[in-house]
């Protein structure tokens, strides 16, 4: 195994996309695996971030920067950004 990350990515996107698609055009699989690496990238929970999406992560983590005008201290203790207010 060369890289976990990309291992376990691979492996991710074959068990839920490429194993349960029959793609009739190289034009649909271009546009369910775009779909597929959007939902995957922005509206997927994801653990390290403590089951927040990335859209969530990133929009909590300007905020703290908005007010505290600074990243750091924007964390709780399990590295998850503080919630506003």
């Amino acid at each position: 195994m060369q890289n976990a990350f990309a291992e376990r990515f691979n492996a991710r996107l074959r068990d839920e996309l490429l194993n349960e698609t029959l793609f009739r055009s190289l034009g649909e699989a271009r546009r369910l695996i775009a779909a597929w690496q959007h939902d995957y990238n922005h509206d997927r929970p994801h653990s390290k971030l403590g089951w927040l999406t990335p859209t969530d992560y990133a929009a909590r983590w300007h905020k703290n920067i908005e007010l505290e005008g600074r990243s750091s201290g924007a964390f709780n203790d399990d590295r998850i950004p503080v919630a506003p207010g």
